[in-house]
């Protein structure tokens, strides 16, 4: 037991020593994300349809 409580006072003083960013660069980071995730999901359902469409004309579809 006296290790658990030792752990979780290591915890503690390491999570004082993090600097935590602000609410307005957490947004941001949020912001960048979310951008990045929809542009590279536009991407992949493009080369999605490319691909589909190309294999669908030369193999025929029935």
């Amino acid at each position: 037991m006296k290790k658990l409580i030792r752990f979780c006072e290591e915890c503690i003083a390491e999570l004082k020593k993090v600097t935590w960013p602000t609410r307005s660069e957490a947004l941001s980071s949020v912001k960048v994300v979310f951008i990045s995730t929809i542009v590279v999901a536009v991407a992949l359902g493009v080369f999605d349809w490319i691909f589909t469409t190309g294999a669908t004309t030369l193999l025929g579809s029935k």
